[in-house]
């Protein structure tokens, strides 16, 4: 077993959560400017009857932030409960 002092377990957690959140934030902005920036390109592509730009601006959207979210919590609460069995003796 590794036995990382308080300070690298500290260190680690808060590492694999900038990571975390980079990582959701691209998403995020990949999402948001990239349905805008190729919207045109987009409304081409029909989903429902809906020229897909409309759509992802619409509805596709907001369940991508939703998913962000959910993932957020998901992996945070797995990274909280790690460190937690890390403090213990």
């Amino acid at each position: 077993m590794d036995k990382a002092t308080p300070e690298q377990r500290r260190g680690a957690y808060w590492r694999q959560t900038r990571r975390l959140t980079a990582a959701l934030l691209a998403v995020w902005f990949a999402g948001s400017f990239g349905t805008v920036f190729f919207a045109r390109e987009l409304a081409g592509f029909t989903l429902f009857g809906w020229p897909l730009s409309f759509y992802l601006a619409a509805q596709g959207a907001s369940l991508a932030y939703l998913a962000i979210i959910g993932v957020y919590a998901w992996r945070m609460r797995a990274l909280d409960l790690q460190a937690r069995e890390g403090e213990r003796p």
